[in-house]
């Protein structure tokens, strides 16, 4: 069993707009509600957890109950940091589930491909997260702002999520971040600190979280450019369908 958990309790300051970010509509929808129909599309993902701030569980909840096509969800609540909303989040997953995939709620657009490949990665390597090649020049520099070294670009990688690991692994890995009072950029960042593998899943650079105005224009281009895709698949399917009649009828 594979379950999906969603952070999602964050303010959104850089959004500027008062509320939590992932509560913005987007082509009609919440973003939240665009990530989790992606992830319900999904043939591996057999449950969803979505972390809320404390006040907010109630009327999430009546969201989704109406929301249909999402796999069977639970909402819970939050913390003060990303991290302990996801441990929150991690002590609702059914102790039937193997797999665990940490996404942001604020990344609408990520590919079932993407998803799937992070569920199928983690099965075989324990660990796997989705991530693009940088397209610029990473340098690395001292606390004077000084390059002290700059990594060959084809080993550098911008990570995103999902971000999927055996429950086990995730588990102990959030275990031991509790013990040392050790908070991480990523679940994946407490994982390496067991020294387990994580390997990494190409995904793509439409996968974008949603943090600023500028971002959420740039979603709703990107959903507009594959609703237009879809309707071109729909119509050459029309087109061939009516070919195939004619050819039937004569």
């Amino acid at each position: 069993m594979v379950t999906a958990v969603f952070p999602a309790a964050g303010q959104g300051r850089r959004m500027n707009v008062g509320m939590n970010k992932v509560f913005l509509e987007l082509a009609g929808k919440p973003i939240l509600v665009h990530t989790l129909l992606r992830f319900s599309a999904s043939a591996e993902i057999d449950n969803l957890v979505v972390v809320v701030a404390e006040e907010d569980v109630s009327s999430i909840r009546r969201l989704l109950s109406h929301v249909p096509g999402l796999k069977p969800f639970q909402v819970v609540a939050g913390s003060t940091e990303r991290q302990y909303s996801i441990a929150n989040g991690l002590a609702v997953v059914p102790a039937e589930a193997d797999i665990v995939l940490v996404h942001d709620a604020a990344r609408p657009l990520t590919s079932v491909a993407t998803i799937d490949g992070v569920v199928q990665a983690a099965r075989e390597a324990g660990g796997a997260v989705a991530a693009v090649p940088a397209k610029s020049t990473i340098k690395l520099v001292d606390n004077d702002g000084v390059v002290v070294k700059t990594p060959p670009r084809d080993k550098v990688w911008e990570v995103q999520t999902p971000q999927g690991f055996r429950k086990d692994i995730l588990l102990a890995a959030y275990q031991k971040a509790k013990e040392d009072g050790f908070l991480g950029t990523d679940d994946s960042s407490l994982v390496e600190r067991l020294a387990a593998p994580v390997k990494v899943v190409a995904s793509d650079y439409k996968n974008i979280k949603v943090t600023t105005p500028e971002d959420l224009l740039i979603a709703e281009m990107f959903l507009k450019e594959e609703g237009d895709g879809l309707r071109g698949m729909v119509k050459q399917t029309l087109q061939k369908t009516k070919e195939k009649m004619k050819k039937h009828l004569h």
